[in-house]
């Protein structure tokens, strides 16, 4: 059987998983800590104007004059 140091792709596998692991749970812990200290934003602003439609339909006469 090989010896284990002298495989160093293994080496080098076990220690690409560990950094992304290591990564991946720092960039969590980074996003969650970031989530709790910044106050929550409203997604929807209200605007201060109403709209208002009016629907025109093919019976009416205003729809007969313009045609």
């Amino acid at each position: 059987m090989s010896n284990w140091t002298s495989l160093w792709y293994v080496w080098l596998i076990l220690l690409t998983v560990f950094l992304l692991l290591l990564c991946g749970i720092t960039a969590s812990c980074i996003k969650l800590c970031c989530r709790k200290k910044r106050p929550p934003v409203e997604t929807f602003s209200r605007h201060p104007y109403d709209l208002t439609v009016t629907a025109i339909d093919s019976d009416s006469t205003a729809h007969s004059t313009v045609t």
